[in-house]
Parts: C-alpha cells; sequence; structure tokens
C-alpha cells in the first residue's frame, strides 16, 4: 500500500519520536540500523522528511535529528506519507489502471473508495506522539 520509502519513513519517524521523548538526538546511522535500512536510502527519506518539517535536523557534533515533543502531537502520519508519496494512496486505482473514476471505474473503485476514506482516517488522526508511546511501554515494535 506504501512505497518502501514511506515505510521507513514512518518507522524512521516513529523512532524519531521516541528518542526525543527521551531527550535524545539520533543519527542517520542508529536510525537506519533500528529501521532495518540501508543507509544511503535513509538519509534521502530523512532529507524528505526535514524538508517537509516533520523532522528537525541540527548539525554540528552534537547534531543528528530530533522531533519538539509539543509537534509530536499535531504530527501526523499523513503528513509522512504526503511528504514522502504525495496523494497517490488517496487517488490511485487500486489495479494500478492509468484512468479509474467514477465515470469510468476499475472492477474495484466502489471497494477502494470505503478503504480510502477508512485509511484517510486513520492517518490524519493517527499522531507520531501515539506511535512513540507505544514503542515506549513495549506495545509496539519496529523491528521484526
Amino acid at each position: 500500500m506504501f512505497s518502501k520509502a514511506c515505510e521507513y519513513g514512518i518507522r524512521a519517524a516513529v523512532y524519531i519520536a521516541l528518542q526525543s521523548l527521551e531527550g535524545r538526538r539520533v543519527s542517520v546511522n542508529e536510525i537506519a540500523e533500528e529501521i532495518d535500512s540501508p543507509i544511503a536510502f535513509t538519509a534521502k527519506i530523512l532529507q524528505q522528511l526535514s524538508r517537509n518539517k516533520v523532522i528537525h535536523s541540527v548539525k554540528g557534533p552534537t547534531g543528528g535529528f530530533e522531533i519538539e515533543r509539543t509537534d509530536m502531537d499535531n504530527l501526523k502520519l499523513n503528513m509522512i506519507v504526503k511528504a514522502i508519496d504525495g496523494d497517490q494512496i488517496y487517488v490511485g486505482c487500486g489495479l494500478g489502471l492509468k484512468e479509474c473514476n467514477e465515470d469510468k471505474p476499475c472492477p474495484l473503485h466502489d471497494k477502494f473508495v470505503a478503504i480510502r476514506t477508512d485509511l484517510r482516517h486513520m492517518l490524519e488522526s493517527t499522531s507520531l506522539y501515539e506511535l512513540a508511546t507505544g514503542l515506549e511501554v513495549g506495545l509496539t515494535y519496529l523491528k521484526r
């Protein structure tokens, strides 16, 4: 459903949020290791997230990536998805057809409308804080 970059972006943002709750900035290498992603690919994803103001990058010897606690409640998953994948998840055809709409629907079109509505609601209502605290107390995991 999400691109691989988007999956890694969500995992990276959640990990950064968790570390930020503990007052730590994290490096690209640490993030890549924790989310099982190649370092160069992770760096590109973090650059996109930083450019879109999902995460904050601090340069220098004590630098790294962080997310302000005050921002975590307002940072929703849809912001990460939009930063990396755009809005294709909301408008793309379930079968990958170039032209799929109400006038010329694919066989899955009507069923996908309901799924997209539920997905949009979940992405717009789930905060990074919520996901990071699930990790913090051991209810959720980022590695298999």
